[in-house]
């Protein structure tokens, strides 16, 4: 199976699209090959050495994750690992658009875990695009952004919930309206609720929320409060001073104000009655089964 690499330097670093492709055959996207290290760091671009970007802390959090889930189905690691990824890994918006930082960490730094994480066992291969791919899809920068846009606020909470339904993660991750604060928390709202069970349930929810925006302004009727950026560099700074993070208890995120709870209550509502109409695959079959039980 493929190995963690021998070699893995101190800090972070760049590995562009082109260089990525070079290292993803079919012996590493069936778990057979192991990446070559020092030729990979050799085509990587290093960054500035900055202590929020040491691989070492990133490279025990996911030997963590990988331990902790090691008799569970790896799809369990998500919820667990994705708020603890963003807590070390102290980004702003414009550097996690990076793609060459999430090839390096799924080449450079945890080939392993992609392999461990995502090989699918009715083909015996990886997706290419779960180590280079869009950051919806690419096995670190879904948990990043995941982490990034359903925390509320300093609060981890939603993101543990929303990533324990992988449709959340594999269709509302990659809309545009997820960026909308009050949203993405109505949407949390309503897997807490147990409105939305099932992975079917959530992408249904997810299309008849994305197809209402056209018509309906979410930030108009369900306001958010300006976002405060100070707070955001005072979080990476404490990373630029070396504060560590816990892996067991849940870390605490940038210390800004939470969306608005009655912005985020009437958007529950109404994406409730969103869904209550919504097309679910399965659904009718499903009722029609325990009308004749």
């Amino acid at each position: 199976m493929t190995e963690r690499p021998d070699h893995l330097p101190e800090y972070l670093a760049r590995l562009a699209d082109e260089n990525a492709a070079r290292f993803i055959g079919d012996g590493l996207l069936s778990g057979k090959d192991s990446v070559p290290a020092i030729a990979l760091n050799q085509a990587a671009e290093p960054l500035p050495e900055s202590p929020r970007l040491r691989l070492r802390a990133l490279r025990d959090l996911i030997d963590d994750a990988m331990y902790i889930y090691r008799d569970d189905r790896p799809t369990q690691a998500d919820a667990w690992l994705a708020p603890r990824l963003h807590a070390i890994l102290r980004l702003t918006r414009a550097e996690a658009a990076d793609p060459s930082l999430w090839n390096y960490l799924a080449l450079g730094v945890a080939p392993d875990f992609v392999v461990w994480r995502h090989r699918s066992e009715s083909k015996k291969m990886v997706n290419a695009r779960y180590f280079k791919g869009p950051y919806h899809k690419q096995a670190f920068a879904r948990l990043w952004w995941s982490a990034e846009l359903f925390r509320n606020g300093s609060d981890y909470e939603p993101v543990v919930v929303a990533c324990g339904n992988q449709d959340m993660l594999n269709t509302v991750l990659r809309l545009d309206v997820i960026d909308h604060r009050p949203t993405a928390q109505a949407l949390v709202g309503l897997l807490r609720r147990e409105v939305v069970r099932t992975g079917r349930e959530a992408n249904a929810l997810g299309k008849a929320v994305n197809t209402a925006a056209a018509t309906l302004m979410y930030d108009v009727i369900a306001p958010d409060v300006e976002r405060d950026a100070g707070a955001l560099r005072r979080w990476i700074d404490e990373a630029e001073a070396g504060i560590s993070v816990q892996h067991r208890p849940l870390p605490v995120g940038p210390a800004e104000e939470g969306a608005p709870q009655d912005s985020v209550e009437r958007l529950t509502d109404h994406f409730a009655e969103l869904f209550a109409d919504a097309p679910v695959r399965g659904k009718e079959e499903s009722q029609v089964e325990a009308e004749e039980d």
